[in-house]
């Protein structure tokens, strides 16, 4: 365990800068831990951006049942402040066994795709998998519980099966107890984005307690936000980039120098603030895109321009006030998470590094702020929490 030094604490930058020389060799250990210091003088005031260390007592330890996860694609932080995670089981870890979870020996035993947790980590309930009158998705993508308490999840596979199986083209909604409720679209392959019966690689889901509806980031195979009736399944409206209407045009990554694409290339999240205005995650162009319901185009906000490949804005999660000041983003193509103001979308923080150790990232996928301002992530085998140790509190 990292012990904090009596007048140093390892921490998350809220302003750009390094630690002084004298005191770098002091931060080597907590940087496996946090990936920065900082020194605060007696009397300097606290920041106003919260800064964060690990708490390396989430979850409890060990899992049930010799659980080990695999690739953990999403998390959501419940109206109870309970954490969801939705993981992919035969991804597991080369190290005890491979890709398949079929390989693995007595070391431990693949974890069930659904996870809750309470506040403190202990586990409460689990479940998932195939069953009876739905089609469980060869890679179940992004999590998210509703006003009802209903559980919704993706099928982002846009290939075939280890076994066979058809690309993923559904999301699945469940109660909380894994008791199977509705499904929209099925397995196979897209069949475009004017195809309003199937999906094509969906990531994530919102859903709108007020209208009753779910937004879908209908985004690996297609390039559209899609709304249905969160009920029966009845197909309401879409949108693409700019609000414009969706089209099979080749998505164009971002780059830099050229005019912005009109086409979404890798929608990855949709997320609906208390204000109703609609936030949609365009990852591999690198920007955030805002809208109101109806799919009208608000504004948008670019990060890193000149990433490639997994892209800068990968999902976004809502500081837990009334005005949701904050945004924070993970960004999975540099590796950090990032703070930004809501009301202009600018950048207050970053921070991380790759790396395999506790407060390292390592294939970041999805970073959410719980009702405490808590920060978790989810990663390849892992969920980490970061605690507010100054700065502005919820």
């Amino acid at each position: 365990m990292f012990t904090v030094l009596s007048d140093l604490r390892c921490r998350h930058h809220s302003k750009p800068g390094q630690p002084s020389a004298g005191l770098a060799a002091l931060c080597i250990a907590a940087l496996l831990l946090t990936g920065g210091c900082t020194a605060r003088a007696a009397g300097e005031a606290a920041p106003t951006v919260p800064e964060y260390e690990l708490d390396t007592s989430w979850p409890q330890l060990p899992l049930p049942n010799n659980w080990a996860l695999g690739l953990v694609s999403g998390i959501f932080i419940d109206a109870r402040n309970h954490v969801w995670m939705v993981q992919d089981p035969t991804h597991f870890p080369a190290a005890v066994g491979g890709a398949s979870a079929s390989s693995v020996t007595g070391c431990c035993v693949p974890a069930p795709p659904v996870i809750e947790f309470d506040a403190a980590g202990k586990v409460l309930r689990s479940w998932g998998g195939p069953g009876q009158g739905y089609d469980w998705p060869t890679f179940p993508h992004g999590v998210y519980v509703d006003h009802q308490d209903n559980v919704w999840i993706a099928g982002a596979s846009t290939r075939v099966g280890p076994n066979g199986e058809p690309p993923d083209g559904m999301v699945l909604k469940f109660d909380a107890n894994g008791r199977f409720l509705l499904q929209i679209g099925e397995r196979g392959p897209s069949r475009g984005n004017l195809d309003t019966t199937q999906l094509g690689g969906p990531a994530a889901v919102a859903v709108d307690p007020q209208a009753n509806e779910v937004y879908i980031a209908d985004g690996y195979a297609n390039a559209r936000v899609i709304v249905f009736d969160a009920d029966t399944g009845e197909f309401k409206r879409q949108w693409g980039a700019y609000g414009e209407p969706p089209t099979d045009a080749a998505a164009q990554p971002a780059t830099p120098g050229t005019a912005a694409s009109r086409q979404f290339s890798l929608v990855h999240c949709v997320r609906i603030a208390n204000d109703g205005l609609v936030y949609v995650c365009d990852r591999r162009n690198n920007r955030l895109q805002v809208f109101r319901k109806d799919g009208t185009f608000v504004r948008e906000h670019v990060y890193e321009p000149a990433t490639r490949g997994a892209g800068s804005v990968g999902n976004v999660s809502f500081w837990p006030d009334e005005q949701q000041t904050f945004l924070l983003m993970n960004d999975p193509g540099n590796v950090q998470w990032v703070l930004a103001r809501r009301s202009d979308g600018a950048v207050l923080s970053r921070f991380g590094r790759f790396g395999q150790y506790a407060g390292e990232f390592q294939r970041t996928h999805q970073m959410e702020f719980d009702r405490q301002g808590a920060i978790y992530t989810s990663e390849a085998a892992r969920v980490q929490k970061f605690r507010i140790v100054n700065g502005v509190q919820p």
